[in-house]
């Protein structure tokens, strides 16, 4: 029997019920010696008729009604039916309609469970991460004042020495406390960008002269491949794209060749965009790892990351920030070695 064709039910009902009473009646008109007997004809089709209309009625009307309420049950909040079912109340394909909606309210449902798992993962290895970088600085902070109460203090090459690096402990904590507030505060929309027509080529300059000093330090040079007396207009936050040219320049140095790194910076000119593209000569990304970079804390050498310093949160920074412009930011590993990060900016 199949329960997308009410009419198909309506009529083999019919025929049943019609059947039965053509039978009744001729029984009686037998066993009565009942003189109606050609009557019979207009006594079938009105049985006929009117089983009919009644068995396709109920369904309609019945079947309908509870399916309405299935379908609003299992739609939660919506109080719409598909336009399919409200359009075709009394078709034949009110239950196919119906479920088609609700295969529809199960692959959404499980999209969501998916989503929600995913992120009950994340907030896991966040809290983690988040306990893991503070734990560090505040077991050296206490380590340290335990050992000036335990008589450091009076002991002068000690003390001070003891409460530099306790300093040292505190302003990375801070810093991380600070970058932690700088992500929420673009998650929650709060950080506006002051946006003004400037020379990126200029900036990249500027910035570049600022990290050289780091850059020495790590045994790198920093390349610029544009002429210095090209004007590249864009329109954005300028000291949010500072951040960012800082932030990536930062990183590239400290995951490039350690005995000879080599960072070079290159803007490219497009139709209404500028792509800004910074390269290393590291050891890369491993493959599996290119789409979390951009995660808060995720690190993929974590015994270098310590060495190297840094609070985890610098890429996570950035990537808020060129989103924040309406524009991307990705990442690639070079043939050569290395990786690249890219991200775009309008033209002013």
């Amino acid at each position: 029997m199949s329960t997308s064709k009410p009419k198909t039910i309506a009529l083999f009902n019919a025929l049943l019920i019609t059947l039965v009473a053509a039978m009744d009646y001729l029984l009686l008109t037998l066993v009565f010696s009942l003189p109606d007997i050609y009557l019979l004809p207009i006594f079938i089709l009105s049985v006929f008729f009117v089983s009919y209309v009644i068995t396709l009625y109920s369904i309609n009307k019945f079947i309908y009604e509870k399916i309405t309420i299935i379908y609003r049950t299992i739609g939660q909040l919506k109080t719409k039916l598909p336009q399919g079912l409200k359009r075709k109340k009394t078709s034949e394909d009110v239950l196919g309609i119906v479920n088609q909606a609700v295969l529809e309210w199960s692959e959404e449902q499980k999209q969501k469970i998916a989503e929600l798992t995913a992120m009950a993962d994340y907030r896991r290895e966040f809290i983690g991460n988040v306990s893991h970088e503070l734990k560090t600085p505040i077991f050296n902070i206490q380590g340290y004042i335990l050992t000036l109460l335990d008589g450091g203090l009076k002991d002068e090459k000690v003390n001070v020495k003891y409460l530099k690096r306790a300093k040292k402990s505190v302003d990375r904590m801070i810093a991380i406390v600070e970058d932690l507030e700088e992500i929420s505060k673009f998650q929650a929309g709060e950080l506006k960008l002051n946006k003004e027509t400037f020379n990126l080529n200029g900036l990249v300059k500027d910035v570049v002269e600022y990290m050289e000093m780091k850059a020495g330090k790590y045994n790198s040079t920093l390349t610029v491949e544009v002429s210095p007396n090209q004007v590249f207009n864009v329109n954005a936050d300028k000291k949010r794209i500072r951040q960012v040219l800082i932030n990536l320049i930062d990183n590239a140095i400290k995951y490039s060749d350690k005995k000879n790194g080599k960072i070079n910076i290159s803007v490219f000119d497009f139709h209404d965009y500028y792509l800004v593209e910074i390269s290393d000569n590291g050891m890369g990304i491993p493959e599996e790892y290119l789409y979390r970079v951009f995660e808060r804390f995720f690190r993929t050498d974590k015994a270098r990351a310590r060495e190297t310093g840094g609070t985890g949160l610098g890429l996570a920074i950035v990537k808020h920030i060129i989103e924040a412009h309406e524009q991307k930011i990705s990442v690639r590993n070079n043939p050569e070695g290395g990786s690249t990060f890219s991200f775009s900016l309008d033209k002013g």
